[in-house]
């Protein structure tokens, strides 16, 4: 398709670069920002400008934060001998908006993939393996989708944590989400229940 504007164009390629956007979903966009008023771009690329600059990554889980420590890791209430293990932030929030987990978190930032190219060092299992080693972790919960990678990591996980001098008790979200099923799809009452009736991780090797 041919543009009447090569600025269009070029907005048009930007848009287009985002996930799940092909070329006609970003030039609806792009006509639609093209009718609103000046300001509203404005305010929509200083945000985004802001956001790219400002967000920072907690220095405890890794989760986005405004501020070096998360809200999640700075709350005293929450259970911090709890650490739940998470793909990244969109877990965090699927998992939070359950309202039944009181632990805290910690992000990968991925899973270990070959396919991808994405292995253990690409990952912050080391800092996982630090912050249990170092702080007073009774239990980690793997709560990574029930994928083939997802697996994988779990168990590569399961034996760097067992090898450790004092290793927590390490269990893992029950079946309720489907295999292949992504964490952050899953309904809010079938997460909760996985959470909550989760297993030792010994145990879900056997049933494969």
């Amino acid at each position: 398709m041919e543009y009447p504007s090569k600025l269009l164009t070029q907005i048009v390629d930007e848009i287009s670069k985002l996930p799940g956007i092909g070329k006609r979903t970003a030039l609806r966009l792009a006509l639609y920002l093209l009718k609103q008023p000046e300001e509203q771009s404005k305010d929509l690329s200083a945000t985004i400008l802001k956001f790219r600059s400002d967000v920072k990554q907690c220095k405890v889980c890794h989760n986005i934060s405004d501020n070096e420590v998360c809200d999640i890791c700075a709350d005293s209430r929450r259970n911090h001998q709890l650490v739940c293990v998470v793909e990244d932030v969109r877990d965090v929030m699927a998992i939070e908006s359950t309202g039944e987990y009181k632990g805290v978190f910690h992000v990968l930032g991925g899973k270990i993939s070959p396919i991808e190219g994405i292995g253990p060092d690409d990952l912050t299992i080391e800092a996982l393996l630090n912050r249990v080693e170092n702080r007073s972790v009774d239990e980690v919960i793997f709560a990574l989708s029930a994928t083939v990678d997802g697996d994988t990591t779990n168990f590569y996980l399961f034996k760097k944590l067992s090898q450790l001098p004092v290793s927590p008790r390490i269990s893992t979200i029950a079946r309720g989400i489907s295999v292949g099923e992504e964490l952050q799809y899953a309904d809010e009452i079938t997460l909760a229940r996985s959470i909550l009736n989760r297993v030792p991780f010994e145990k879900s090797i056997k049933q494969h």
